[in-house]
This record gives C-alpha cells, sequence and structure tokens, in this order.
C-alpha cells in the first residue's frame, strides 16, 4: 500500500513517495523565486543592452563602400537578408539584429532606463538568491570539488552525445553522483554567480566613469570595462542554451525541484540517488 505523503517546507526533511524513492528538498524558496526572477532581469538587461551597444559599437570595422556599414551586427542583419530568401524584401537589413533581439536602433534613453531598472533589481536579487542559499544550506553543494574537473568533462561527454531529452532516454540513464549537483552542473552553477558579480563591476565602472575611475582604471580603462561587459553578456546568452537543454535531458525532475522545491531521490543498495 503506498504510504500518504507529508511534505513539510523545512529544508533537509524528507516525504515518502513510494516504495524505493522519497522526495527531499532541494531548493529553499527564496532561491527558487530569486531564480525565477533572472529569468526576467537577464531579459531585460539583454535586449536594452544590444540597444545601447547600436549606439556605440565596440567592435567596429572601416565602412563598407556598399552598405556604409562599420557594425558587425548590421553586417549580419545585411548578410541574413541577402541569403534567407524570406528576408529578401526586409526594409532596413542592416537593423534585422537589433530589431529582432532588442528594443531597436533609434532607442538608446529607453534602453538607459530600462537597462538600469533591470541593472539595480538585479543586484537586489542576487541578495535575495545569496540568502536562499546560506537558509537552505544549498551553498556547500556548489562549491567547486578536487574532482569536479574529471567528472564535469565525463557529464560533458554524456550530454553531448545526447542533445535532447528523448535520444538521452535511449542511451540509458546518465551517470551517479553521491551529491546533490553532478561536476558539470556544480561547475557552471558556481561560476554564473561570479559572472554576475563581474557584470555588475563592469557595468559600474561604465557608469560611473569619472566618479569610479579608480574601478575602471583596475579594469583596464573605459573601453575595456565594456569589453568585459559586453562578452560577459555574450557568457550568459551562451550560458542559457545549454542550461536549457540539460534540464530536459535531466527529465521533469529538475524543473520540478526549481518550481516545487522538491525533488525525487532513489534509494538503491542503502544509498541515496537523484534522477
Amino acid at each position: 500500500m503506498a504510504c500518504k505523503m507529508q511534505l513539510n517546507d523545512a529544508p533537509g526533511r524528507v516525504a515518502s513517495s513510494r516504495p524505493g524513492a522519497r522526495l527531499v528538498r532541494k531548493h529553499h524558496l527564496l532561491v527558487r523565486v530569486s531564480h525565477w526572477l533572472n529569468v526576467l532581469l537577464l531579459a531585460g538587461l539583454i535586449v536594452s543592452g544590444i540597444s545601447i551597444y547600436w549606439a556605440s559599437p565596440i567592435y567596429q570595422h572601416r565602412p563598407d563602400p556598399h552598405t556604409g556599414n562599420s557594425d558587425y551586427f548590421a553586417d549580419a542583419g545585411v548578410w541574413l537578408c541577402a541569403h534567407v530568401p524570406w528576408l529578401h524584401s526586409y526594409a532596413s537589413p542592416s537593423d534585422w539584429i537589433y530589431n529582432h533581439f532588442s528594443l531597436g536602433p533609434y532607442m538608446l534613453a529607453p534602453a538607459m532606463r530600462l537597462h538600469w531598472c533591470c541593472a539595480y533589481l538585479f543586484m537586489a536579487n542576487a541578495v535575495v538568491y545569496l540568502a536562499g542559499l546560506w537558509l537552505g544550506g544549498d551553498w556547500r553543494s556548489l562549491l567547486p570539488r578536487a574532482s569536479d574537473g574529471r567528472g564535469a568533462l565525463f557529464m560533458a561527454k554524456y550530454y553531448l552525445g545526447a542533445p535532447f531529452a528523448l535520444l538521452r532516454r535511449r542511451r540509458g540513464v546518465p551517470p551517479r553522483f553521491n551529491s546533490k549537483y553532478n561536476p558539470l552542473q556544480r561547475l557552471a552553477y558556481f561560476s554564473i554567480p561570479i559572472a554576475g558579480l563581474l557584470s555588475v563591476v563592469t557595468g559600474w565602472a561604465i557608469h560611473k566613469p569619472m566618479q569610479l575611475s579608480w574601478l575602471a582604471a583596475l579594469l583596464g580603462g573605459f573601453d575595456r570595462a565594456r569589453v568585459w561587459h559586453f562578452w560577459l553578456m555574450c557568457l550568459f546568452i551562451t550560458f542559457v542554451v545549454p542550461h536549457v537543454i540539460l534540464v530536459f535531458a535531466a527529465g521533469w525532475d529538475t524543473a520540478r525541484s526549481m518550481i516545487t522545491g522538491w525533488s525525487k531521490r532513489w534509494e538503491m543498495g542503502g544509498q541515496s540517488h537523484e534522477p
């Protein structure tokens, strides 16, 4: 007979779901809330940031004699409109990237207002996230370990061999690690908060280059701070795609734990393993 589930919100408490499995508390409420808020805030920061980039591109080349473009993003838009059949009649090819991945060109003032609104909320949300890590004890699970390098390569090989969840299920269960996160997840989740801190630091150096001239100097100057800020944005964008793929590859339990806070853990041979 299946036993009745009793869920308790205290970290570390477990609830029986069926023989051989149990539910464990995985994410503190503050961690979950800040995680989903970050999705919205990063989206706002990225789209507004690309509009700001339009006004003063970091990477430029000599103006093209035919189009007059000196911005690589504009060149990418022109190339897409020239080679993608259904884009041949697009009215402004050089603005295609900005029209589809930002607020659009000529939107510097609104983009600046949105960018700093999201930036302040992003910094406040980071405090909520860190508080959730501390209160829930999750920070211990994110600390890198000496063996993570080899384990991360092992997991990367597994995920690269099964980029989609359906294909993964045909290849059998993923490697087991007796920890909350596998080594690849641990390295990724530990590095992203560091990238967030660096994005805040470089953002302030760009925003207040005179008042915080010492900070800009530490980063190599105003222009170098802009370069760092740009590539940190690229890092966040790059992180999102494999992050979503890995969530699907790991199964519904991973997404459920970030919504409800509970994760299923299987009891096998006296040891517990997460799916």
